[in-house]
């Protein structure tokens, strides 16, 4: 440590300059001090919010039977499930297809079959546009970036297994016999979360049903970047159970 004596002053006028300083430099360590102090606190209550935030309690939620596959409740009320691969797809249609249900289909090859559970009852315009929009949104269509694609209904009846000789039908193919009917429908899809459950499905009945709920658009997002940005919105547990609800291909979520 270098001390600057100043000859034109006493050496107590020398001692009084230095010990003015030195209350000076101690008082400045003591304000960095005291704002260190202060920063850190400020730094532990924003670390103790973003844990809190963050930090999602597991709710036992209860499962249905209809979970293991798309499925989505129309703005009307009616369930609708369908296929998430072949296997799926033959489920649907063999095991939980009755004879009053209503069947969706698009043209494009590989597509999932979407059953409308009716109950008995007669379903409106808006679960049928519903029910085509989820078969079109689940097919290629989305993945190959197209802006829609054809959807239309089909009773059960029309449906077999009964392939012509010398043909083979692979697991989730079916033979449909007759007219299909066309849909008019669009392409609209969102993602929600309800009684901590998440509900994914065409926009107007995720709109309809969810408590929280975003659109999803056509984008360059992968599925797994778009589910950990929902996860966080939702604050739910799992990244997997949202990428299996979305579309097939990439995405974005759409910014109102």
């Amino acid at each position: 440590m270098e001390i600057t004596l100043n000859f034109t002053k006493s050496i107590h006028e020398n001692a009084a300059v230095y010990y003015e300083k030195a209350k000076k430099a101690k008082k400045k360590l003591e304000g960095a001090k005291k704002a260190l102090e202060i920063s850190k606190q400020k730094l532990a209550e924003v670390l103790k919010e973003q844990v809190h935030e963050t930090k999602v309690q597991p709710v036992a939620v209860k499962r249905e039977w209809y979970e293991k596959f798309h499925w989505f409740f129309s703005s009307e009320g009616f369930l609708i499930i369908g296929g998430r691969d072949a296997i799926t797809n033959e489920i649907v249609i063999k095991k939980h297809t009755e004879q009053n249900d209503i069947v969706f289909h698009t043209d494009m090859q590989g597509s999932p079959f979407f059953v409308v559970k009716t109950n008995g009852k007669q379903p409106g315009e808006r679960t049928m546009a519903e029910a085509a929009t989820a078969t079109a949104v689940y097919s290629k269509a989305w993945k190959l970036g197209f802006v829609n694609t054809n959807a239309g209904w089909m009773t059960p009846q029309q449906i077999s297994k009964s392939a012509k000789a010398g043909e083979y039908l692979t697991k989730g193919a079916f033979i449909i016999n007759g007219k299909v009917n066309d849909v008019e429908h669009d392409f609209r899809f969102a993602i929600g979360i309800k009684e901590h459950k998440i509900i994914a499905g065409p926009y107007h009945a995720i709109k309809e049903h969810a408590e929280k709920f975003v659109e999803i658009v056509q984008g360059d997002e992968k599925p797994s970047d778009s589910a950990k940005t929902l996860k966080a919105l939702f604050k739910t547990t799992s990244t997997d159970e949202i990428i299996r609800m979305l579309p097939s291909g990439n995405c974005k979520i759409k910014k109102n």
